[in-house]
């Protein structure tokens, strides 16, 4: 049967695949940027420079994303849900999508498309904020009721 556990589980498996693509992104970077630049039909040429710019620049948001997720899964696996730790791990991961969205809006004047990267990016960011602030206020009832009783 299908449950929590699972699911915190699967999903924690799933960020170490994506670890693993992430590596390889940053490790082949300048080949799969040559490619594209020659594989593309948009007149890319001497743009390669910017690209592994972005991509390098990019990175580190994602991997600060990245730990954080892992973070807060790490801690929802162990059933704690309303602390002070999980609330800093959202506002990392909203800040991180926020700042991974500015790196493509700047990058979108080399490159137009990045901009479908960067309108979807800063939307995650918004929704993660608005779900960190509702953390934020269980964090206080919890507290609230903790003194309580």
């Amino acid at each position: 049967m299908w449950d929590g556990d699972k699911s915190v589980w699967l999903s924690q498996l799933c960020l170490l695949l994506f670890a693993v693509v992430l590596l390889a992104v940053v490790a082949f970077a300048p080949r799969i940027v040559d490619w594209f630049v020659r594989f593309s039909r948009a007149g890319l040429a001497s743009t390669e420079e910017l690209f592994l710019a972005t991509i390098y620049a990019g990175a580190v948001p994602v991997v600060l994303l990245w730990y954080s997720l892992f973070s807060l899964l790490r801690r929802v696996a162990k059933r704690q849900m309303f602390c002070a730790e999980n609330v800093a791990s959202l506002r990392q991961i909203a800040w991180s999508c926020i700042v991974g969205a500015l790196i493509c809006v700047v990058s979108a004047s080399y490159y137009l498309p990045w901009l479908m990267v960067a309108i979807p990016a800063a939307f995650v960011g918004l929704i993660v904020r608005v779900v960190k602030n509702v953390f934020a206020l269980g964090v206080a009832l919890q507290t609230e009721a903790d003194l309580t009783v």
